[in-house]
């Protein structure tokens, strides 16, 4: 009978602590889903500022023009269309000289895969002309969205020269600059 009686305890502890363990759990699953939904939020914020960014610059040469226009596509951001799967797209285009940024989400949450400071978007700036497109020429850089001990940004890291900075429009200018 004392036995049983030890089985029974010993049973019970078991139970117990894999109750606390199960209790344990949910509460580590609510965190990391608390953290994907306020990742994905963040991104979507991430891509509306890459979006504002080019938007600025774009406006702020057009308020200078008065017999060109350079075009933005899309010329708005809706955070409804952004998607953690696909690919996007934003286009700068000056006369036939293009600015081309493609961006997505990172696989994982974050990364340090291509950049060593961590990042959750990441992506590509193309500028081209026709003359680059003759000569099978294309200037490409990455882009990262950036998680910088608190302070979230958006950067561009040129892999030839191992140049990286702020993706701003001290940036933009000079890569128009290169394409006229």
């Amino acid at each position: 009978m004392a036995r049983l009686t030890n089985q029974t305890q010993a049973r019970d502890a078991r139970l117990k602590k894999l109750a606390r363990a199960i209790e344990t759990l949910a509460a580590k699953d609510d965190l990391v889903q608390r953290h994907a939904r306020e990742m994905s939020a963040l991104r979507r914020a991430a891509a509306a500022d890459l979006h504002a960014i080019c938007a600025d610059f774009v406006s702020s040469i057009n308020r200078l023009l008065e017999h060109s226009e350079v075009e933005l596509d899309p010329r708005t951001f809706a955070q409804e269309h952004f998607s953690e799967e696909g690919t996007h797209l934003i286009q700068i285009n000056v006369r036939g000289r293009i600015l081309q940024i493609a961006y997505r989400a990172t696989p994982e949450l974050v990364s340090t895969e291509d950049f060593r400071v961590p990042y959750t978007l990441e992506g590509t700036v193309r500028a081209f002309n026709q003359a680059m497109l003759d000569k099978d020429l294309i200037e490409e850089q990455l882009v990262f969205f950036t998680l910088e001990n608190h302070k979230k940004m958006w950067r561009f890291f040129d892999a030839r020269t191992y140049r990286s900075g702020p993706f701003d429009p001290e940036y933009l200018i000079a890569l128009m600059e290169q394409l006229l």
